[in-house]
């Protein structure tokens, strides 16, 4: 335990360095550390308290960790902004609270999922503990097994996978299922779904398998903003009482079948076509591995990227399908094996991803737009296809392309304005259920053609309630094999689409910044935007502005969690639509780029199409970076817009102001011998940006145009010609 004179240094320091919120912060700190919360370490903390550490207590202490869009999300550590036991107990308490109140006199159950991720701290942040504190090596597991214990406490029955194993998983959309089939009152996963390992959550479902909106998630987190003490039974008391209860090992078959179910026969999976399948270390193999498998493609997965939470096969140890590099290992482990395609899901396996090998050789990698615009031109229009008719949903923020096939496939309706997360496509299902209509759109959920959002998330049947990427896997497999078979590829296929339904296309952004000033700073833009609302984006004069706060067109806001969901505008320009909403767990800021055809079909065709297409909407999205920024008085060259978004603009601007300079003089003058000499230096100046992983794959973007730049001003020495090489043509950051 600290001492007072100590406590009282820091508690100052804190104060007058960050005014009321240093004040806040420091009164949290100092009732963690005198135990009045519960697992909160408070002899770790102790060792917390020296001066070089107010920024780090500063940060960890200066709000509690937000109920975001479903949960609780970030990074793991020590304090309220935090995830760790307290945060994990305090949230789950909470729910054993709201359920109790929900369901007054009811046997109730819940159950608890985990993906793989494991503590590591691979970015140095606890070094100063040494290598004995207690929350090294916390896994989701050991949480999920926490959460099991405080459900038992209060009564409310945990079902686990394998509660007697030390691991086990459990996907989210398995998760969904699940609840559904044993009509449980609700459940949690502790998952970060696909952040890099030193980030943990909690997602937190309700009874229809889905995650509540408002205002019942506002009661919830209501409820978890009130807890003050902890029920918990022991884990091995709780599962020899029946409280803690294995989930029944036939319902994993049952979640399969009900996928080889959907697929039914519209095509015959074909042995000599791979197809490679990686879960980028997380819990995908039980799931759409097990589903592809079933059906009888011959699928092949990379043998190091099996589950494990260190995720250190990973570029960046980012294994997210949204971040093209992510699978870079596993294109070239498909190429060993003679596949053309590569499919991929994040640790809870609710996202897919796709990359496609082209005529040349090379990789493209779909984004979330694409993918859905392929299975859904699949699955409706296509004459080979199921023709399927009936409900398609998406998000503000997805591609519009999907309102043209639903309207050409006809019988069918589309609902294209429905805010960020999935949970709101979930209630759309349950309001289908209870009334049979959502706006022009009369039906049950067993119409369900595809709901689908941009960040890689497709939901296929109303029997899950959330992305799953088991169903997508086992369409696109058969995707490519029957294009496999006429000689083309999926790349092909997508621009066949546009040809024939118009030139969409579509981009998303992030400013990432970090710890609390980030969030201000994320604050600050969208605030400004409301006080000042812009007259062009990217050039174009905007012609209608839609702010999702406004309660006279959208109603009245819900509480604090639909005030954060609903904190969305978008703006409408000449062939564009912009749309700007801050993370409500995370200091990013995202925007979405949306092309739009004004009628016409695209005279372009092929290649000539998609360069166009792809270069006109990224062109707009890093003008719109920059008009974000410049919010801030902020501003970004080109090498540094180039940079992944995975990079935050600290270190982005780090490197534009520091590095570049330094990197062309060294060029300049010769200092380098060789090309490794010149790499082996570059990684040591930007390692910071990818902690724990090697950061030069996400240079090559901002190098290959800073190569560009260079040979007219030094000419084409050996070196700079060898570096142009190692950084390839170069791509758009996204």
């Amino acid at each position: 335990m600290a001492d007072f004179k100590t406590l009282a240094i820091i508690w100052t320091l804190l104060t007058e360095k960050y005014g009321a919120r240093g004040k806040a912060a420091a009164d949290r700190l100092q009732a963690w550390l005198t135990g009045a919360v519960p697992m909160a370490f408070p002899d770790i903390l102790a060792r917390h308290l020296e001066e070089q550490h107010v920024p780090l207590l500063f940060d960890a202490f200066w709000q509690v960790l937000p109920f975001g869009t479903g949960g609780r999300r970030g990074r793991v550590g020590y304090g309220s902004n935090r995830f760790n036991h307290t945060t994990a107990a305090m949230t789950v308490q909470g729910h054993c609270n709201y359920l109790l109140k929900a369901f007054p006199g009811k046997q109730l159950s819940a159950i608890v999922a985990n993906d793989v991720r494991v503590f590591d701290d691979i970015a140095g942040t606890y070094r100063f503990l040494g290598s004995g504190h207690p929350l090294l090596g916390t896994s989701s597991r050991s949480i999920a097994k926490l959460a099991c214990e405080i459900y038992a406490g209060n009564g409310v029955a945990a079902y686990l996978a394998e509660p007697e194993a030390d691991q086990s998983l459990l996907s989210t959309p398995e998760l969904s299922f699940i609840i559904r089939r044993l009509d449980a009152a609700g459940g949690v996963n502790i998952s970060a779904s696909h952040n890099p390992p030193d980030d943990n959550g909690i997602k937190v479902y309700d009874e229809y398998g889905g995650q509540p909106i408002a205002p019942h998630d506002q009661r919830l987190a209501d409820a978890m903003d009130q807890v003050t003490d902890v029920h918990r039974i022991p884990f091995a008391d709780a599962l020899g009482r029946g409280l803690i209860r294995p989930i029944p090992t036939g319902l994993h078959d049952e979640y399969v079948d009900e996928y080889v179910r959907l697929y039914g026969s519209v095509f015959s999976p074909l042995p000599d076509i791979p197809v490679v399948y990686t879960p980028l270390c997380g819990c995908g193999l039980r799931s759409a591995g097990a589903v592809m498998l079933k059906l009888g493609f011959p699928i092949l997965s990379p043998p190091d990227q099996g589950p494990d939470g260190t995720f250190a096969p990973i570029p960046f140890k980012a294994p997210n399908p949204e971040v093209s590099e992510a699978t870079v290992p596993a294109t070239r482990f498909a190429e060993s094996v003679g596949s053309d395609v590569v499919l991929s899901s994040d640790p809870d396996a609710d996202r897919v991803g796709l990359e496609a090998r082209l005529a040349d050789g090379s990789w493209y990698h779909f984004d979330g737009n694409k993918i859905a615009t392929l299975i859904c031109y699949y699955l409706m229009l296509d004459p080979d296809g199921p023709q399927r008719r009936g409900l398609v949903m998406e998000t503000l923020v997805t591609t519009k392309i999907l309102g043209q096939i639903a309207a050409k496939a006809g019988d069918s309706w589309i609902i294209d304005d429905l805010l960020v997360g999935f949970k709101y496509m979930a209630n759309v299902l349950k309001v289908l259920e209870q009334r049979g209509r959502w706006g022009n759109a009369c039906t049950g959920p067993e119409s369900l053609v595809l709901a689908t959002e941009e960040a890689h998330g497709l939901m296929l049947t109303p029997a899950i309630r959330d992305k799953d990427s088991a169903p997508a896997c086992m369409f696109l497999a058969a995707l490519h094999q029957k294009v496999r078979l006429e000689g083309r590829n999926l790349l092909d296929y997508y621009i066949e689409i546009l040809e024939k339904l118009g030139g969409y296309a579509d981009t998303g952004r992030s400013l990432v910044m970090t710890g609390a000033e980030g969030g201000i700073q994320r604050d600050r833009i969208v605030a400004s935007l409301r006080a000042s609302l812009p007259e062009t984006l990217g050039g174009r004069p905007v012609r209608k502005v839609v702010d999702y706060w406004n309660e006279i067109v959208f109603g009245k806001l819900q509480g604090s969690t639909d005030q954060l969901s609903r904190n969305v505008l978008q703006f409408s320009l000449d062939g564009f639509i912009v749309t700007v909403r801050p993370s409500g767990t995370e200091p990013k800021l995202k925007f979405y780029c949306q092309l739009v055809p004004e009628g016409n079909l695209p005279k372009l065709r092929g290649m000539e199409l998609m360069h166009d297409l792809t270069e006109q909407v990224e062109v707009m999205a890093r003008a719109v970076y920059q008009e974000l920024l410049a919010r801030l008085d902020l501003h970004l060259g080109e090498p540094g817009l180039l940079l992944p978004d995975i990079i935050d603009i600290g270190r982005k601007q780090e490197f534009e102001n520091k590095t570049v300079p330094q990197l062309r003089e060294a060029l300049a003058q010769g200092r380098f011998k060789n090309l490794d000499e010149l790499l082996e230096w570059l990684r040591g100046e930007v390692a910071a940006m990818t902690p724990g992983a090697n950061p030069l794959p996400a240079l090559r973007a901002s190098i290959s145009h800073l190569c560009r730049q260079w040979q007219n001003e030094l000419g084409g020495t050996p070196l700079l010609t060898e570096l142009a090489a190692w950084a390839g043509p170069g791509e758009h950051a996204q």
